[in-house]
């Protein structure tokens, strides 16, 4: 997205009303960030130069936070997101062998997206959800004590389901 296209864009109206709610002071930049990735579904770096320029705060700051909260991605996610808990009791009870299912099965390295957009595969340390292990999440929607086949069959399942208006 090109910064022209960015100040024309009414997500910027979201971004812009939370930089107002908390007068644009730089203390304000992880709440910034988060309605910025909330209403752009990630950040680009016009958006973080945007960001930086509102809240008058050195870029190298504003990347610095997006970079260190796990939450914050740079490149936009896919239509579907899987993540899968990779923490202790999950990795143990074969969460590593369903992240190579997902990655064999739809052609997406963990972290990235598929090539059609459709679904966006990521890890996470540790979900804090271990008595369901091992979990993964698909859209918001929590999946307990998963196993390979049956984990690519649900994701393939939540990812070719038509939405009806």
């Amino acid at each position: 997205m090109s910064a022209s296209a960015l100040t024309t864009d009414p997500r910027l109206k979201l971004v812009d009303r939370t930089i107002k709610k908390f007068d644009a002071r730089g203390d304000a930049l992880l709440e910034v960030l988060n309605t910025a990735q909330e209403a752009f579904g990630y950040l680009s770096p016009e958006l973080i130069h945007y960001v930086s320029h509102e809240l008058r705060v050195p870029i190298a700051r504003v990347y610095g936070v997006a970079t260190f909260y796990h939450l914050f991605t740079f490149k936009p996610k896919g239509e579907h997101t899987c993540i899968v808990c990779l923490g202790t009791a999950c990795y143990v009870k074969g969460a590593g062998d369903i992240v190579a299912a997902l990655e064999r099965d739809f052609e997406v390295k963990s972290g990235g997206t598929t090539q059609d957009g459709k679904l966006s595969l990521t890890t996470a340390r540790c979900l804090g959800s271990c008595g369901l292990a091992p979990m993964i999440v698909v859209d918001g929607t929590v999946l307990a004590r998963n196993e390979p086949a049956a984990t690519v069959e649900r994701v393939r399942a939540a990812t070719t389901t038509k939405v009806v208006s």
